[in-house]
């Protein structure tokens, strides 16, 4: 009895959790998750039993970020890693909590992405136009946008 039982209830739930939808929040904009990563990355030889020091992942990390329209590089000053200077006015901005993660509602459109550094302005991915981090929001849709802030790390 007490079998048949435990098999009913972990069929129920089995079907509870077929049927259920993983909550969305409504309107569109990105979301996603900022880490650190700093050092030496390059493989390493290590004795058995050993863990290796370099976080290939990164660490969460908590930034600003500043949300430009859509930039191009002959639109930016760099010196170094980091930009000085954006031309154009930010259209927001949105700070991650402790664990790195963020979600900032934004309208259907083209945009450059930015974090926030003690020296500038950090941003590492380009398209094949030189638009610096491009990220595109759909109508009714959120894009997951992780940023790995790496211009501290040696590859």
């Amino acid at each position: 009895m007490k079998n048949k039982m435990l098999s009913s209830l972990f069929i129920m739930l089995l079907v509870i959790l077929a049927f259920c939808k993983p909550i969305k929040p409504e309107g569109e904009g990105i979301t996603g998750k900022v880490t650190w990563l700093e050092g030496n990355q390059m493989p390493m030889i290590v004795e058995d039993g050993e863990k290796p020091e370099v976080n290939p992942k990164g660490v969460p990390v908590q930034r600003t970020l500043i949300i430009y329209p859509l930039t191009n590089l002959a639109d930016a000053k760099v010196e170094g890693t980091l930009f000085q200077s954006i031309s154009g006015e930010p259209i927001t901005t949105v700070t991650t909590d402790e664990e790195g993660r963020y979600l900032l509602e934004l309208a259907p459109g083209r945009y450059s992405i930015f974090t926030r550094e003690e020296d500038g302005l950090f941003a590492n991915i380009f398209d094949g136009d030189g638009n610096i981090q491009p990220v595109t929001v759909k109508k009714g849709e959120w894009t997951l946008l992780d940023i790995v802030i790496n211009y501290k790390a040696v590859f």
